[in-house]
Parts: C-alpha cells; structure tokens; sequence
C-alpha cells in the first residue's frame, strides 16, 4: 500500500498538533462544502464553524430570505451528524421539542395469552439529534422557549421525573427575524446568555446577489457530501479547549465583557448614557473560547488579542441591554461595542 493509499488516522490517535493541522483542513473542506449552496456570506459562515468547534450554540438574526435556514441546513449536511429541525409556532408546546411519556400496550405470550401489559415509555422529540435548527424561535412563547434552556446548557432534557442525556455533540443553531414584531416574542435575557455568538447574516452583494438569482432558478439543487465524521467533530471539540491563549487575550476579554457594565467606574460615558445591564461572566468565558475556536479555524496552535478583537460584536451584542433612551436616539449594541473597543486597549 503506498503511502497515498493509507488511511487517515483516527482523531484519537493523533497528536495535538496533528489534530490542529487537520482542523485547520476540515474547516477550508467545510467552507468549500457550504459554498455549493450558499453564495457569499463569509462571515456567517465563518461564525457557524467556530460556535461548531467550540461545541457552543449560535442565533443567526437577519431579514427574510437571507438563506439563514439553508446555511444552518448546508452545514449540517456536511457533516456526518444527525439533524433535526422545529419551525417555531406560536402554538408549539414545550413536549413538542423535548418529547413526552406515552402509555404503551403490550401483549403478553404464554398461558395467559391475551392479557395487555400497559407501560410508560418516553418518545423523544425533534431536540434528540445532533444539529438542531430552531428555525425563527421568536415566534413561540417564553414557556416553550424556555424548554431549550436546560437543553442548551446541561445537554440534558427532563421529562416528568426522568432526566433523559441528549446525543453528544448536541448544538442549537437558531434562527431570529429582526423585523416582524406581530405574533413575536422576545428571548428572555437568560436564554441569549445560553448561545456563544450572534451572527447578523446581511443582505448579497450585487455581484452574489445575481449569483443566487442564477443557482436558485436553474433546477439543480446543491451536492453537499459529508466532509467531516461524529467522531472528528468529537474530537476537535475536545481540542479547542486544550489550545492556549495568551495572558493578554485573556485579559483583554474580561476588560470588554466589564466595560459593558454600567456600573463599572471605568465605563465610558456612552455605556453610563445608554446601556441598562451588560454583559455577565458568560460573556468573557464565550469571548475567549471562540478565540481558541477562531484559532483552530486557521491551524494556529495559539489565540490571541486579534481572536478577541474580531469577536467583540458577535459574542457580545446580545449579552447587553440597551435603553430606552438608546432607542430614542437610534444607538444600536454594535454602535455601543465599536465605541467599547476602541476605548479599551
């Protein structure tokens, strides 16, 4: 067998450095996949594969027709990992994601044939896959939307009086519509706290845009095949968090996620004048692991203050609360983050 012909190592046995470099590859493998049926979009991308790395979940907030559903499809599909998908109604119920106890009825053999046993089995519902799109989640109601939250962040479900283990990897990709306000409710501040990023998805350019126009009206649908297994994806997770990061990263996250904080003395006056409540701990502990996903994208065997600085907006916006006097003067999370960032240094 020549060497061309030997099959690849499996994750497990491979070094860290060998298993960096093969993120590295995967990830250009991934963007290329994605690329079949998602035209431009760079950066959503880019942030879908390092909330993927980083075993985290992500909301992806733009207008209608963007692709949000089809990227988040896309990517599932190039990876060899069940999926499952909930359209968020206003009439979905916290059992139609997490599942329900039914009453099942069996039929005894032997000498008392014809006599029902009946017994309590759980019937797991759509949240039971690997990849799960929460297609416009902000169209049910804060109970139902409350049925994620053990979900996102204990990969656990409870039912009754049984805790069931969700399937490892277990991630939550959703998807939010900016504009609509009837029939739309909002994500309590908790359950954003849950999701590592938030990735605005913005319109094509002209270019890209005449692009979709031609691919999505010839009748060929996209060929996305698998590029990356459960158990690469297993194993690049566990990496991430083992990939080093520089004291002046770290402390350069933990002084944007505090310069939020309007309470803080050091807060410029933009954050005193316009936001309510900033970012938690969490939000310090998302910039700094999707620094060392960032890292990992590109093969590098650190992250650093570059990984923090790109990931300002996506990792923070939704951790703030604006005011109401923000809303009256038209200043926006991404307005009060640039502003942030460039005082922090």
């Amino acid at each position: 067998m020549t060497t061309a012909e030997q099959p690849a190592a499996p994750p497990q046995t491979l070094s860290d450095p060998e298993l960096l470099e093969r993120t590295g590859e995967a990830a250009t493998r991934l963007r290329a996949a994605v690329a079949n049926a998602i035209v431009g979009q760079e950066a959503a991308v880019e942030g879908l594969l390092i909330t993927l790395f980083a075993r985290g979940h992500a909301l992806l907030v733009g207008v209608p027709g963007l692709a949000k559903t089809l990227l988040v499809a896309s990517l599932a599909r190039a990876l060899d990992l069940t999926f499952g998908r909930v359209q968020f109604t206003p009439d979905l119920l916290p059992a139609d994601i997490t599942g329900t106890d039914v009453l099942h009825e069996e039929l005894l053999d032997g000498p008392d044939g014809g006599r029902y046993q009946k017994t309590v089995r759980f019937l797991p519902g759509p949240i039971f896959q690997n990849l799960i799109l929460a297609d416009e989640i902000n169209r049910t109601p804060p109970k139902t939307q409350a049925a994620l939250l053990e979900a996102m962040q204990e990969r656990k479900v409870t039912v009754g009086t049984k805790t069931h283990s969700l399937p490892e990897p277990f991630q939550v990709f959703a998807t939010r519509n900016p504009i609509e306000q009837e029939g739309t409710y909002s994500l309590p501040e908790a359950q954003l706290d849950r999701f590592l990023l938030e990735i605005h998805v913005d319109y094509p350019s002209e270019l890209e845009e005449r692009e979709v126009a031609r691919r999505t009206t010839s009748g060929k649908p996209p060929v996305i095949e698998p590029v990356l297994h459960r158990a690469d994806v297993l194993a690049i997770g566990a990496l991430v968090p083992r990939i080093p990061v520089t004291d002046e990263a770290v402390n350069l996250a933990v002084a944007l996620a505090r310069a939020t904080r309007p309470q803080n003395d050091r807060a410029v006056a933009e954050v005193k004048q316009y936001v309510r409540y900033g970012a938690g701990p969490r939000g310090s502990q998302a910039l700094v692991f999707a620094a060392k996903a960032r890292a990992a994208l590109r093969g590098e065997a650190a992250a650093d203050v570059d990984d923090i600085r790109a990931l300002v907006l996506p990792a923070l916006r939704h951790r703030i609360v604006l005011s109401y006097r923000a809303e009256a003067d038209g200043v926006r999370d991404a307005d009060v983050l640039k502003i942030i960032e460039r005082s922090v240094r």
